[in-house]
């Protein structure tokens, strides 16, 4: 990862998003990402790719519709949504496919009764995006997810392809139950939060899309 200075007295932005690419990994039976030339400058005077992924590649953000029947789309999330005060909290040691809770959540030191609207989850699982073990990836407990919101939480951001269980044969997905269906947002696949301080100022800013999510540019804000 490699942080990005904006100019002298203005900070440093952090880019935690994951490059898009053609052939990257996706959550299983997602559409594939194909990035091939449509135009190029020797044939056509310039340079155009054809883009083919879903909605959500790479880093992106899940919209209430993408798992609550009649939730909010993309098309009804604000910005102001998806940039603002953030706790990051470490969640060291975990196996594949652990399910990590609230004791988990606080090893490292009690979380406030009031927490900031987004919370970032860094179980070091961003190192595996792309192999085989980011489909093992721990899993947060839904009763953790839901005392988070009650304190507070309105965005979750996670580092591994989902706060719930990848490839479970329930097809159940109680954190996005949980978050979603408070009419909140989650962002999945970010990276780089080692290198965070336990409270930032985070942005994510999705493409412009109507639909159940959209992939973002998320960016940490470093004084």
């Amino acid at each position: 990862m490699r942080a990005e200075t904006t100019g002298e007295g203005r900070g440093t932005l952090v880019d935690l998003s994951h490059p898009v690419v053609d052939g990257m990994q996706v959550y299983p039976g997602d559409p594939a990402v194909r990035i091939e030339p449509a135009l190029t400058v020797a044939a056509d005077g310039v340079d155009v790719a054809s883009i083919r992924m879903g909605s959500h590649t790479g880093t992106h953000v899940d919209a209430p519709s993408h798992s609550i029947e009649g939730g909010r789309t993309m098309a009804d999330v604000a910005l102001d949504e998806l940039v603002g005060a953030a706790l990051v909290v470490r969640v060291a040691g975990l196996a594949d496919g652990d399910v990590y809770g609230w004791r988990e959540l606080e090893a490292a030191g009690q979380l406030p009764e009031r927490v900031p609207p987004i919370v970032l989850v860094d179980t070091g699982w961003a190192a595996h995006f792309g192999a085989e073990r980011a489909l093992r990836h721990p899993a947060l407990d839904a009763d953790a997810a839901r005392e988070l919101v009650r304190r507070g939480m309105r965005v979750l951001a996670v580092d591994t392809l989902s706060p719930d269980p990848t490839g479970s044969t329930d097809a159940s997905f109680p954190v996005h139950e949980v978050v979603l269906g408070a009419d909140g947002l989650i962002v999945e696949n970010v990276r780089g939060l080692e290198a965070l301080p336990a409270t930032v100022r985070v942005g994510f800013f999705p493409l412009r899309l109507a639909g159940d999510g959209a992939p973002v540019r998320a960016v940490a804000f470093l004084d």
